[in-house]
């Protein structure tokens, strides 16, 4: 048996697989964001670990788990967890949404040598950026970090005593070359920091290190328990559905929007805003487009008029002609194509008879072409997608899929019921390493359906797009 765990921002997630890849147990904890400041975002690490305990526990009392043979993890990604030389946090981990170091992000992207190595801009929400700012704002925690560690590799240090991490989560830092799959020392200096402070890197696929025996005697585990490198979010989801060849892409609709495509080729082109990383197996790399606020969106918009997202899509059954009224989803700043930190959300366009349902298909259609400027800049940089499957919790909508297919001019494939996502690509990562298998375990779930685009509504669609750019403009000039 597998399990994958899955560190997220809202909670962790486990899951327990059979080795046919049946979903045998799974378990969620939640976690809450402290956000002492304006653009803060911080958790305990102490808070992930209580979370797995709470998840291990509940699959111990589901199943017994003295077959398991091989862990995945994935989780959150740029997150800086700072460790001293006797391994204990020196302050709280900064997120991926924290926008603090705005400035420092900005001084590192205009090193030319940033963007030639890692094959990416350096946004705010990167790990180097962050660390840069400790070292100038919170100097007496700068000299005592003795390692860096992204979040799901300080579970990895807690489950197996190992410092190590894997390309796709190291990808996201602004310190790996990510062509070389290997740290930079001349990046890592511009920091302040060197090789030293930084874990071992391995493939996601392959072992990282052996389950502390305590743990085996705490939730039943037999021995030799292998813990895999794993993933970040975004690639193990990939794993999840079986997104490895070059042209497959899936499109997510969770807290954030991702647009992402595999490659084995590594193809960067940083002016498109377009994350470039390797992907969490061997040889293989993918870009990404990335939307801050996709289903975010709409629980902001639900709770503003006091309803639940379920409430607002209710109701939304077939496409309608694209609302007068156009959303820009920028709650928070946004990645691709504006690396825009501080650019924010606006609505415009609003009439006497813009109502609820009016108001809720212009967040479903401005997340939508949101993640068409994502699909134009994956275009830029030669990037082809020949098949589209959707995940994340938007994805339950059938209106909102034929939205977006609409606008994306895409077919997007709707897997079967069931978690495919970043715990369950945790887990195939687990049998991978494990088990010695490749990458040919991880093959597509079985659709459900497909959702075609509404062939009469293109054109309807495509001038609302230019609408929306144009309000995209103008409120960019007040950001």
């Amino acid at each position: 048996m597998l399990i994958g765990i899955d560190l997220g921002t809202s909670g962790v997630k486990a899951i327990l697989l059979s080795p046919e890849q049946s979903v045998l147990a799974e378990a969620n904890a939640g976690l809450k964001v402290s956000r002492p400041n304006d653009g803060w975002s911080e958790q305990d690490p102490a808070d992930w670990i209580a979370a797995v305990e709470t998840v291990l526990d509940a699959l111990a009392a589901q199943r017994d788990l003295s077959g398991v043979v091989g862990i995945g993890l994935s989780g959150q990604m740029h997150g800086a967890t700072l460790l001293d030389a006797n391994d204990k946090v020196i302050r709280p981990c900064i997120l991926w949404n924290d926008t603090r170091a705005c400035v420092e992000a900005a001084e590192l992207d205009n090193d030319d040598q940033f963007r030639e190595i890692t094959g990416n801009i350096v946004f705010s929400g990167f790990t180097a950026p962050k660390l840069l700012w400790i070292k100038r704002n919170e100097p007496e925690f700068f000299s005592r970090i003795a390692k860096v560690l992204l979040p799901k590799d300080y579970l990895r240090l807690w489950l197996t005593g190992e410092y190590a991490s894997e390309m796709s989560d190291a990808a996201g830092t602004s310190w790996l070359d990510t062509g070389c799959r290997d740290w930079s020392e001349d990046l890592l200096a511009a920091t302040g920091l060197d090789r030293s402070h930084m874990p071992q890197l391995i493939e996601g696929s392959q072992p990282s290190g052996v389950l502390r025996p305590s743990f085996t005697d705490r939730w039943g585990f037999g021995k030799n328990v292998v813990v895999a490198g794993g993933a970040g979010d975004n690639a193990a989801t990939a794993i999840g559905v079986g997104v490895t060849r070059p042209g497959e892409a899936f499109v997510s609709l969770g807290t954030s929007g991702v647009l992402f495509a595999a490659s084995e080729t590594y193809a960067p082109d940083p002016a498109t805003a377009v994350h470039t990383f390797c992907h969490a197996v061997p040889q293989t790399w993918h870009q990404m487009g990335v939307v801050l606020s996709a289903a975010d969106s709409l629980t902001w918009f639900a709770s503003l008029i006091g309803k639940t997202p379920a409430e607002l899509t209710d109701g939304h059954d077939k496409l309608h002609e694209p609302s007068k009224t156009v959303y820009l989803p920028y709650l928070g700043g946004e990645r691709t194509p504006l690396n825009n930190s501080s650019i924010r959300g606006a609505f415009t366009g609003i009439e006497h008879i813009t109502d609820s349902k009016a108001a809720t298909r212009a967040v479903i259609e401005g997340v939508s072409f949101a993640l068409r400027d994502c699909q134009s800049a994956l275009t830029a940089t030669g990037t082809k997608i020949t098949s589209l499957v959707a995940v994340g919790g938007g994805s339950r909508s059938d209106y909102w899929l034929k939205a977006l297919a609409t606008i994306l001019g895409t077919p997007i494939s709707v897997p079967v019921s069931g978690d495919f996502g970043a715990a369950f690509g945790a887990a195939r990562l687990g049998q991978m390493a494990a088990e010695g298998v490749g990458v040919e375990i991880a093959q597509p779930p079985k659709m459900q359906k497909i959702i075609d685009p509404e062939v009469k509504l293109t054109a309807a669609f495509d001038t609302a797009y230019e609408r929306f750019k144009a309000a995209q403009d103008a409120i960019g000039g007040l950001s």
